[in-house]
Order: C-alpha cells, then sequence, then structure tokens
C-alpha cells in the first residue's frame, strides 16, 4: 500500500518523463537538422547544463536548506524551467543558422539553473518524505512506472513524427507539449505534504556547506568511485548524438525507437536489479551494472545499420536501468543522515563538474583520434570504472 506522498511523487514523475521525453530527447537531432549546429556546439549541449549546475548548486543547496516549505522553491523552478521551452519555440525566427544554434545553447544554459535548483531540492524533498526501509521498493517501482510513461510517449513521438524530421513545425509542436506537462510537473509538486521546518530556530539549516562529512570514509570512497564511472558514462554522450545523427543518419522515428527499446529493456529489468540488491547489496549489483554499461560504445561503432542500433540500445537498457535505480540509492545509503543535504550537495557539484568536462573530452577525441577511437577510450574507462567500484566493495567489507 503507498502512501500519499508516494503517489504524488509517482503522478510528478509521469508528467516530468513526458515533459522530458518531449523535449530533452530531441535536443540534439533539433540542433543538427534544424539549427545546423556544429559538432562543438553538439558536444555543449550535454556541457552546458551540468557547467551551470556547477555553479549553482551550492546557491541552490542554501536556497533549499533556509526555505521553510521547499516544495513550493522546488515547484517555481521547475516552472521558470519549463517556461524557457516556449522560447526554444521561436528561436527558428532568428536571422541566421549560427546565430539560432547560438541563441537555442544560451536557453540550455539558463534552463539549468532553475533545474538545478529543482533537481537538489528534489532529491532532498523525496529522501525526507520516503522511509528508509521502503526507498528499494518505491524507486523500484517508481522508475518502471515512469519508464512505462516514457515509452509509450517516445512510441507515440515516433509514429506520428515519422517523416518529420526535417520539418520545425514538429519540433515547435513537441516543445509546446512539453511545456504544457510541464505544468502539470508544478501542480503535483505542490501537491506533496511536506513538513514545515521553523527555520529561525534550526541553526544547522543556516551553515552552507558542513566539511566533516568528508571525514565518513564510506562516502568519500563511494564519490570517488561514482565521479570516475560518471566520468567515463558521460564522456561518449555527445558521441553518441553525433554517431546517431551524422553517420548512421537516424531521423525523428529512429531516435524514438533507440528510446522505446532502452525503455521496455527497464521496464522488464528494474525488478531485477532491485531483487539482486537487496539480495547481494547495492555496491556489489553495481558492479555488474557497470560491466555491462561498458560495452555499449563498442557495440555501437560495429555498424551504422538502424536495426542493429535499436537493438543494441535496448540491451543496454537493461544496464542502464540497474545504473539508475541502484546509484541513486548507493548515494543515499553511503551518505549519513544527518548530513544527507551536504553529502547530496557535494556529490551534484562534483558530478556537474565531471558532466561538464566529459562530453567535451569525448569530442576532443572525435577530433583528435576519429570517432571508433573515441568511442574505444570510453569503453575502456567506463570497465576501468567498475573495478573502482570493486575496490570500494572488497576495502569496506574488510572494515
Amino acid at each position: 500500500m503507498r502512501t500519499y506522498n508516494e503517489k504524488i511523487s509517482i503522478y510528478h514523475g509521469m508528467a516530468s518523463t513526458t515533459a522530458l521525453n518531449f523535449s530533452n530527447n530531441f535536443f540534439p537531432i533539433f540542433a543538427i537538422t534544424i539549427l545546423g549546429a556544429t559538432n562543438y556546439q553538439v558536444g555543449l549541449i550535454s556541457s552546458l547544463p551540468p557547467l551551470i549546475a556547477l555553479l549553482m548548486t551550492i546557491p541552490a543547496a542554501v536556497l533549499l536548506n533556509r526555505a521553510n516549505v521547499q516544495k513550493k522553491l522546488v515547484a517555481m523552478s521547475v516552472l521558470l524551467a519549463r517556461l524557457m521551452f516556449l522560447f526554444i519555440v521561436f528561436v527558428v525566427y532568428l536571422p541566421s543558422f549560427s546565430l539560432q544554434a547560438w541563441a537555442f545553447l544560451a536557453i540550455i544554459a539558463f534552463i539549468s539553473i532553475p533545474n538545478t535548483v529543482a533537481n537538489v531540492g528534489w532529491q532532498t524533498l523525496i529522501s525526507g518524505m520516503i522511509e528508509e526501509t521502503r526507498r528499494g521498493q518505491f524507486f523500484s517501482d517508481r522508475n518502471r512506472l515512469l519508464t512505462m510513461v516514457g515509452l509509450v510517449t517516445t512510441l507515440l513521438i515516433g509514429i506520428l513524427m515519422r517523416d518529420a524530421s526535417e520539418s520545425i513545425v514538429a519540433y515547435q509542436i513537441l516543445f509546446a507539449v512539453a511545456f504544457i506537462f510541464g505544468l502539470l510537473e508544478v501542480f503535483f509538486l505542490l501537491k506533496h505534504e511536506e513538513d514545515v521546518v521553523k527555520v529561525e530556530n534550526d541553526q544547522a539549516k543556516k551553515k552552507s556547506m558542513d566539511w566533516s562529512i568528508f571525514k565518513h570514509a564510506h562516502y568519500v570512497w563511494f564519490l570517488a568511485a561514482a565521479l570516475f564511472f560518471n566520468f567515463a558514462w558521460q564522456m561518449a554522450w555527445g558521441l553518441f548524438n553525433i554517431y546517431n545523427v551524422r553517420i548512421a543518419g537516424a531521423t525523428i522515428f529512429w531516435i524514438s525507437m533507440f528510446s522505446v527499446g532502452s525503455m521496455l529493456m527497464q521496464i522488464l529489468s528494474f525488478s531485477l536489479w532491485k531483487k539482486w540488491a537487496d539480495k547481494y547489496s547495492n555496491m556489489l549489483v553495481f558492479i555488474w551494472a557497470a560491466l555491462g554499461m561498458a560495452t555499449t560504445p563498442f557495440l555501437v561503432t560495429l555498424s551504422t545499420n538502424l536495426y542493429y542500433l535499436t537493438v543494441i540500445q535496448t540491451t543496454s537498457g537493461f544496464f542502464l536501468s540497474g545504473t539508475v535505480l541502484i546509484l541513486f540509492n548507493l548515494l543515499l545509503e553511503k551518505s549519513p543522515e544527518p548530513y544527507r543535504t551536504y553529502c547530496i550537495t557535494t556529490y551534484n557539484v562534483l558530478l556537474a563538474f565531471v558532466a561538464f568536462v566529459a562530453p567535451q573530452v569525448g569530442i576532443w577525441l572525435l577530433d583528435l583520434l576519429g570517432m571508433d577511437v573515441a568511442m574505444y577510450i570510453s569503453s575502456i574507462l567506463r570497465f576501468l570504472s567498475a573495478f573502482g567500484f570493486l575496490y570500494v566493495y572488497i576495502k569496506q567489507r574488510k572494515k
């Protein structure tokens, strides 16, 4: 039996997933096909949001720590971010491709400001609303339901816009619909029941940072392993976008099919990863998820056949579901409860730095060594990151 907040969180997640599926999934192909973006600019689509997050995470945490009711601040941040989708609709009316592409990137960067507040706020908010004993089951169920919603919406987009990859109006419709579902996000966020905190009587909430979190070895070792994994993982994000659109010639339909295949596999496998994590521990099972993630860049380079790439994206969804589910659970598990907000904030700040650098390193390797070698390097680093988690697991087992 789900609690009220669990139900509302799932409804909020459904609206959020739909809004992002109608927008973020198609940013790269929109930039390449409609705005004529360069490889460097395509790389910035992945790199700019974490750069802004790097600058904004600590101010966001300070705002959230001092807010009596965090959900209102989170909801207003989501509203501001989703309003920006309307600006993207009108980018195509600027006089030149170059101006359009840079204006689009500027909007993407600005969206990241309220998104950072919303992301940090939601993580803190939900960790306080869901009991620790229920987290594993709840996030497994939630992720599975949200992935089902994502699958349906993405499949619908792919079918309805099969032949519209070069239609400006098609993208404008996508981003307008994303804005509408963004309003639903705000509605459900405000429906959560949150305990009101008397900030003036809580001196701990006035602290912008508590450096004592680095005295907790379990958290520090997890942090190091997670950052290395994320660097290896995100290094290939820009490469995948360029490979799929420029080299393999994927259209809106095929981009949708890649996502549908991945999400279908995630739906089928979330419960398996939850079961394995409960039986063997989050850390040990995550090692296998990371090893599986290491195979994807290498396998993608073997063919430009779109049916083959759909199969690879589908199989990669199996390991992606484990990564998404377990990595967040590990963050909460390894963060000491009295300092959880600071631990989450620190993780997000350092992750933002990694997420800014990693795609740029990927594009640099692409220009220097070519697509295949850049993908191979990403696979090797992902493989090594799995052994990083194995080292942490063995070290903590000994203690």
